[in-house]
């Protein structure tokens, strides 16, 4: 179990221990708790993560719905996901030109930062 990196601010312990939670692996199935460590993961930049978060916003488990978020989300992360790029492109269909202007610009001004 990666609980121990993912304490210690390691992304990919803390994507793993997401995956975890959302899949019900060794600990109780959590949304909420998968959503918790996909963003601290994300926000160092960690890309499944990101894609992951990115599923959660778009479906709506552990977090409210929220396309204009997902569609961020997935943009950071397909550069370097096919799979991030395809959600992508499928939640450009369900939202306005305006709001995915908005979500570019949120994934522009996107920083990744550091944990202690």
């Amino acid at each position: 179990m990666p609980a121990a990196g993912a304490d210690s601010g390691l992304p990919r312990a803390q994507a793993k221990l997401g995956v975890a939670y959302s899949e019900g692996r060794r600990v109780p199935q959590n949304y909420a708790q998968a959503v918790r460590w996909y963003q601290l993961a994300a926000d160092q930049g960690d890309i499944v993560a990101q894609l992951n978060l990115g599923v959660s916003y778009a479906t709506g488990q552990g977090v409210q719905q929220d396309n204009i978020t997902a569609y961020m989300w997935f943009t950071l992360a397909a550069p370097r996901s096919s799979e991030a790029a395809q959600n992508r492109e499928s939640v450009a269909t369900e939202i306005t030109p305006e709001q995915i202007a908005e979500s570019q610009r949120l994934a522009r001004v996107w920083k990744p930062t550091d944990q202690p």
